[in-house]
């Protein structure tokens, strides 16, 4: 019944639209859960357990469902753009609601807040599969992010900021020289500190 569904995470509304023929659709799902033939991702929410042998979501498709608006950014679309060599274990996102942290069935998620109008820029819409389709961080909004979002970073410098991206964060310098700085000089004036983003596009331009 849910197979049409199952590639998404998929609200509690729709599963008890699906059981609409029991007496007790409410039990059901009590029941689904317990048998791992569903997995509750957060309150309302769930995507298909093992036992269900049918394709699962992706995890970045997941980050964007457990806590929306968002978009995966940070070290989670830094790594899927090859700009840090580390694989992430933890999907990091950015949202305009509070922080917050998931630990579920399928792994960790995390969310940092950030304002509009900064955080509605240089977010990529990428179809990973058929039905699947994630709102990702363009590579150089995660590099921004990452700058905005971690404490006590401002960049005073290049050298500083050559130290801190290619030594403390190893980032390849090479792909560091593919970022397109113009666009990120348009995101600037409505970001948070605009002069260690100035600094980073300085640095990048050099490359």
């Amino acid at each position: 019944m849910i197979k049409d569904y199952a590639e998404a995470p998929i609200p509690r509304h729709v599963i008890l639209k699906l059981l609409s023929d029991y007496q007790r659709p409410n039990d059901k799902i009590s029941e689904l859960l317990k048998s791992k033939e569903l997995i509750s991702i957060r309150r309302g929410l769930y995507i298909p357990g093992p036992k269900m042998d049918l394709p699962t979501p992706e995890p970045f498709l997941i980050a964007n469902h457990l806590r929306g608006p968002s978009y995966v950014s940070l070290e989670s679309a830094l790594s899927y753009w090859s700009l840090i060599p580390e694989r992430t274990y933890e999907i990091s996102s950015v949202t305009i609601k509070t922080s917050k942290k998931y630990r579920t069935d399928v792994g960790r998620f995390s969310y940092k807040q950030l304002k509009t109008p900064y955080y509605s820029f240089g977010i990529k819409s990428l179809k990973i599969s058929q039905k699947q389709t994630i709102l990702l961080a363009s590579p150089e909004k995660a590099l921004c992010d990452k700058i905005v979002l971690t404490p006590n970073i401002n960049l005073r410098s290049i050298k500083q900021t050559q130290e801190f991206l290619i030594e403390d964060l190893r980032m390849d310098s090479e792909v560091l020289s593919t970022l397109n700085t113009e666009v990120m000089r348009l995101w600037v004036s409505s970001a948070p500190k605009k002069s260690s983003l100035e600094m980073l596009i300085k640095m990048l331009e050099e490359l």
